[in-house]
């Protein structure tokens, strides 16, 4: 049973001018055996699963052998220490995760108290605004009446905004001249020294380097790390967003610490030996006093996301 056999089948029944009343005639998927098909699948394991769900292995294997049985489709093969999917249970693992997953928002729709309104939230334009499509998707999904208004910046604005009333939640980067230890840190990773890939703007003396503009962590660990080492170098090109530093490297014009994470082709990390370590920038999250539960949940998605990152 492919995913092409049950289109074709559905397409068939559309055709037929009897479609609407065979289709009365098929059988309906139960959640609960849905999801017990899904733990078994995702575990490898019926004994695991049954642990998962709070079940014993055999009423889970009874389970299985009633759902093959509607189905008319072997979805396990049994082996000695672990059972793996037929091409048919894959097919079903994706229909079940998706019915599992339209069945809990259709039930948080209901349920859940409606939560309405405007957010604003604030980030800085580098990790920041690559967590942000997975966030606000999932934000979306459990609370689809609240406006969130993103808004791009520098850190010092962010918090600026803030302190304004205007965002309930920004993410920054911590360690700014002047900028006062605000928030909780949800990220950290190493800054690095980034170039073009076969550029030769790291062998030029003095070394042109691309940086963000004055109280930016990233340029003050920067020019401190070169002032160490006693290295000659200018800055070639300022520009407030990582952006404008990509694209100085990408043309070849200069180097920029840069987060190891967002280097990307055509950029590399120069070789450690050749630059002088910058060490680690943190991103922290501060949220308004007074901020609702939709900004609570807003957070979770954020910390979340980090953790995977």
């Amino acid at each position: 049973m492919t995913e092409a056999t049950l289109s074709q089948a559905a397409s068939s029944q559309a055709a037929s001018p009897q479609g609407a009343l065979s289709q009365a005639s098929v059988p309906l998927l139960d959640s609960d055996v849905l999801r017990t098909f899904v733990a078994i699948a995702e575990c490898g394991s019926f004994t695991r699963a049954a642990r998962q769900v709070f079940r014993t292995p055999s009423a889970l294997s009874m389970q299985i052998k009633r759902l093959e049985e509607t189905l008319g489709q072997a979805l396990f093969v049994r082996e000695a220490r672990q059972v793996r999917l037929t091409p048919e249970g894959e097919v079903l693992l994706g229909y079940g995760r998706r019915l599992l997953k339209l069945n809990e928002e259709a039930v948080t729709q209901f349920l859940a108290p409606t939560v309405k309104g405007r957010l604003g939230f604030g980030t800085t334009d580098d990790v920041g605004t690559r967590i942000l499509p997975g966030v606000l998707a999932q934000f979306a999904r459990s609370h689809p009446a609240v406006q969130v208004d993103v808004v791009v910046g520098s850190s010092r604005e962010m918090l600026a905004r803030l302190d304004a009333g205007e965002l309930d939640l920004v993410l920054v980067t911590a360690g700014n001249p002047g900028q006062e230890v605000r928030g909780e840190i949800v990220h950290s990773e190493p800054l690095v020294w980034v170039g073009r890939e076969g550029g030769v703007a790291a062998q030029r003396s003095p070394l042109p380097v691309a940086l963000a503009h004055h109280g930016c962590a990233w340029r003050g660990m920067a020019l401190e790390a070169l002032d160490r080492a006693g290295l000659s170098y200018r800055v070639a090109y300022s520009c407030e967003h990582c952006a404008g530093q990509e694209a100085a490297m990408i043309a070849d014009l200069a180097v920029s610490p840069f987060p190891q994470s967002l280097v990307r082709p055509p950029l590399r990390r120069i070789d450690p030996s050749l630059l002088p370590p910058l060490g680690e920038y943190q991103v922290t999250l501060v949220k308004r006093p007074g901020a609702g539960q939709a900004c609570e949940t807003l957070i979770g998605h954020v910390m979340a996301a980090f953790q995977s990152y």
